[in-house]
């Protein structure tokens, strides 16, 4: 992989599938933007730059496998990053359709190069299930996810270590903690309250008495990284020894738990939006979901020299700058 002398992504090749997605879009443009030769791949072009130069039309989940090979080896590329997936407004076959039946797809292909990239594949903490209360999670703990999105993401971890042991690919797994940042997706809690904040911002200035914020029952504690802390993580991992990260699982997140109620409350106070909270009552049908995620980012650090570096008001601001209407009165906590 020809790596810059000063260790940055300039002059690679780069492919981000899922790149125009939330997180692939600020990937490929943090690429982009140290020099490195960048393709988005995406069945469907950002909404906001369709005429994106760098773009490439293409259904991964309905593409022939030749004709993803044949892609692959016109660009030869150095790195993949796969940043597709399902989390939100799908049931479990269509998540792990796009979350581990993709990825074995797209590990297949690569080892079928001459010289197969580097793959960074995106997991998610939702593929550890329940932490201990009061510890990180280290990559060492034994998966047990409890929900469809974390079963369907640890399926596509398991293909690339599998691919990595079977077959020599370079692939590492970024198992990612909860990303907020602006333009955060509408189906994540977070997306949601700012979504409903910036509705009652507008209700406010047009003098109407803006809806009450119905949430779930806020007993959660979560591990919160900032979307532009993962970025720095995958650059790192591009240009990382792969007889440091080769075959390996690598946390990505803050390493501490913070109670959900908690940034809720936070939201609401940088949104200068006073309104109720209202908890509505828990769903009678079993718990699918844990109450501590924290992890154990040591690792990390140690092999890719990545730390967290934004703070979560520093997230929060950018959340809510998305979603309010300018000019944004009466913030706190400067």
């Amino acid at each position: 992989m020809p790596i810059a002398e000063n260790g940055t992504t300039a002059g690679l090749r780069v492919v981000v599938l899922g790149g125009t997605g939330y997180l692939g879009r600020r990937i490929g443009a943090a690429f982009a933007a140290d020099g490195a030769h960048v393709h988005l791949v995406s069945r469907s072009p950002a909404e906001d730059r369709p005429a994106d130069p760098r773009f490439v039309l293409m259904d991964l989940l309905a593409v022939d496998p030749h004709e993803l090979d044949r892609f692959f080896a016109s660009v030869r590329p150095d790195v993949v990053v796969n940043a597709v997936g399902r989390a939100w407004r799908a049931d479990e076959a269509e998540m792990t359709a796009s979350n581990a039946e993709l990825v074995a797809r797209i590990t297949e292909s690569l080892t079928r190069l001459p010289r197969p990239p580097r793959l960074i594949q995106l997991g998610s903490v939702h593929e550890y299930g329940a932490g201990t209360p009061g510890t990180g999670t280290s990559e060492d703990h034994e998966p047990a996810p409890v929900t469809p999105y974390g079963r369907s993401k640890l399926l596509g971890t398991r293909a690339v270590l599998r691919a990595a042991a079977d077959d020599g690919l370079d692939g590492v797994v970024l198992r990612l903690a909860n990303v907020i940042g602006a333009g955060g997706p509408a189906g994540s809690i977070f997306g949601r309250v700012a979504v409903h904040l910036g509705q009652a911002a507008r209700a406010r200035s047009s003098g109407e008495k803006p809806d009450e914020l119905r949430l779930p029952p806020l007993r959660a504690h979560r591990d919160i990284v900032d979307v532009h802390d993962v970025v720095d993580a995958v650059r790192a991992a591009a240009v990382a020894p792969g007889t440091d990260v080769g075959g390996r699982v690598v946390n990505i997140g803050r390493g501490e738990a913070v109670p959900i109620h908690t940034l809720i409350d936070r939201m609401i106070e940088l949104s200068g939006v006073d309104l109720p909270v209202v908890e509505v009552a828990a769903d009678p049908s079993p718990r699918t979901d844990v109450e501590w995620q924290q992890l154990d980012v040591s690792r990390a650090s140690r092999l890719l020299g990545w730390q967290p570096r934004r703070t979560l008001d520093t997230s929060l601001r950018d959340l809510l700058t998305a979603a309010l209407p300018p000019p944004v009165k009466g913030r706190t906590g400067r």
